[in-house]
């Protein structure tokens, strides 16, 4: 039977157990590092067949690694880190898994916009060192929002403040503006958002900078920034500068530049912006719901390709074999298994 390789960190981690399902039906799964360092991997993808990835890169070098590889699941909706140019050339399929974790992403942006709005992280380390000053925040239901990217996430976002009756502009380009109009939101450019909005969010793909500074220098002053999709959407030393003048009234993300190799670089991680940056590592997926919504299309879409079956997911187009049905990915919960 196949070799199923999971890099992902959190894969198997909710309540359901993927790796039980998958060796109750007779595969090999291997576990390898998340950031997918080719020299600790290439053994394993040596023997690969199908691929789980993480949020670390898949590069032209690692699939070279896997001459038995099929399909390459990615593990969450991104696949920018992916090479999808080389998988199809070597007739690799790319899947993801689209909506699996846009509630628990939502939920983590509605988060981070309280906890900005009333110092919330500030005030708990200062309460630490015996400070009980108070600072004074805002309502976020007397915001006016902007979501630029007003796909799955952004228009969960949208819902979830609509119970604040905050007033919401969004903008995405493969949205017409009668369709935004129709999910509650006025449609906007992100140059509008940027003059017009006292908080925006930002859940568009990556690979472009949005908040550059030409943008930032437009933004209504003293605009709260939130970023839980990708740290190329910002210039970061832009973002700092402009919370350093009070151009920007601050900024909340759950990720920055060279996260994943755990660096502290940012110019966002100044000690003197403390007050008006509040960072998190990666939480906005980590949820067991959204864990166990990613691991179970994952699988799915791995299996689909392995039995022959066109996965539900694809990214990329690339010829399955013969059809058969492919095998179930009902995994059992972790108490099942005790």
């Amino acid at each position: 039977m196949p070799t199923i390789l999971a890099t992902s960190r959190s894969f198997g981690d909710g309540d359901l157990d993927f790796t039980a399902l998958l060796e109750s039906r007779g595969y090999t799964v291997l576990r390898g590092p998340s950031d997918h360092d080719l020299a600790a991997l290439a053994p394993l993808l040596a023997q690969t067949d199908a691929w789980i990835a993480g949020t670390g890169p898949v590069r032209a070098e690692h699939l070279a690694a896997a001459p038995g590889l099929r399909v390459v699941a990615r593990y969450g909706v991104g696949y920018e880190a992916v090479d999808v140019d080389a998988a199809t050339a070597r007739g690799i399929h790319v899947t993801n898994t689209p909506g699996a974790n846009s509630d628990a992403v939502a939920d983590h942006t509605i988060g981070l916009m309280l906890a900005a709005l009333r110092f919330t992280v500030d005030g708990d380390r200062r309460v630490r060192q015996g400070d009980w000053a108070a600072r004074r925040g805002r309502e976020l239901g007397t915001a006016t929002v902007g979501i630029i990217g007003f796909g799955r996430i952004g228009q969960a976002v949208a819902r979830r403040l609509s119970g604040f009756e905050a007033r919401v502009y969004a903008s995405d380009p493969f949205m017409t503006p009668e369709q935004i109009s129709a999910l509650g939101a006025v449609p906007s450019s992100p140059d509008e958002i940027a003059r017009e909005c006292d908080i925006v969010t930002l859940h568009a793909p990556g690979g472009r900078t949005l908040a550059d500074a030409a943008w930032v220098a437009s933004a209504r002053p003293g605009m709260l920034l939130v970023n839980t999709a990708r740290p190329d959407l910002v210039d970061e030393a832009v973002l700092a500068a402009a919370l350093r003048s009070g151009g920007l009234g601050g900024y909340a993300a759950d990720t920055l530049n060279g996260d994943t190799a755990g660096s502290r670089d940012s110019p966002l991680l100044a000690t003197d912006l403390a007050d008006r940056v509040v960072v998190t590592p990666h939480l906005g997926a980590q949820t067991v719901q959204a864990v166990d919504n990613m691991g179970r299309i994952a699988v799915q879409n791995a299996l689909a390709v392995l039995e022959g079956v066109a996965p539900p997911n694809p990214v990329n187009t690339v010829p399955v074999g013969t059809p058969e049905p492919p095998a179930s990915a009902n995994a059992p919960s972790k108490e099942q298994r005790s």
